[in-house]
This record gives structure tokens, C-alpha cells and sequence, in this order.
């Protein structure tokens, strides 16, 4: 199975299940012990789980500037990093917090993923 570090982390840490490998180029924070797909045999086979702040079309680019600023500031907080560092999760580095950077990785998880879904026929159910 796939699954997010969130939902599985503390699964692995009590020994419920055992995680074979993070589909990542680099370990993970959280589980140093738990090898890398590379490292498996499945070199490149990556699929990161990646959250965002969305706001509707239209919305205005002050207010969005304002939405940004203050989510930068709650993921600078020591607090709230070693929070989400706690439950596995990795926080990016600022220069990849921007509104830019994540509309050019959005576009590109579509051209990676939109072929594979289509020709294996993936729908939503």
C-alpha cells in the first residue's frame, strides 16, 4: 500500500506494520531507518504526498499575498515545524513557499501523472 507518512508513521514506530521503503529520493526525517525506493531497486519510482492552500479563481492578489505571508510565518515557527516534523511531515524551505513555485510543481505532477492515468484508465470512483 501507499500511504502518507501522517497516516502510517506511527504504525511503523509500534511495529503494527513494516514500511518497506518512502517513494523519495531521500529518506525521510522522521523514519532514517526506512530505506528510499532508489535504494530498493525502484530507482525513480517517486510519489510525493504534498499539501497546498488553495484560493478560488479571481481571488485578489493582495489577499493572496496576505494568505501567503501568514502561513510563511506559521511554518517559520520553531513550535510549529517540530510539530509537523513529529508527524512526519517536511516543511519546504521559503523560496519554495510562494504562489509561483507552487502553480510550476502543480503543472508538473499533472504532465508526470496525467499520461499514466489515462493509459491505465484510472477513473475516480
Amino acid at each position: 500500500m501507499c500511504d502518507t507518512v501522517t497516516n502510517s508513521l506511527q504504525l511503523v514506530g509500534s511495529g503494527q506494520i513494516k514500511a518497506y521503503a518512502v517513494m523519495a529520493a531521500d529518506r525521510w526525517p522522521a523514519a532514517q531507518d526506512v530505506p528510499t525506493v532508489d535504494e530498493m531497486g525502484l530507482r525513480g519510482l517517486y510519489m510525493p504526498f504534498w499539501s497546498a492552500l488553495w484560493a478560488p479563481k479571481g481571488t485578489p492578489r493582495d489577499v493572496l499575498d496576505k494568505l501567503n505571508l501568514a502561513v510563511g510565518t506559521a511554518l517559520a515557527d520553531p513550535l510549529i515545524r517540530q510539530r509537523l516534523a513529529d508527524i512526519g511531515q517536511q516543511v519546504p524551505s521559503p523560496e519554495l513557499q510562494t504562489q509561483e513555485w507552487l502553480g510550476t510543481y502543480h503543472r508538473s505532477e499533472i504532465e508526470k501523472w496525467w499520461p499514466i492515468i489515462k493509459a491505465a484508465n484510472i477513473k475516480a470512483q
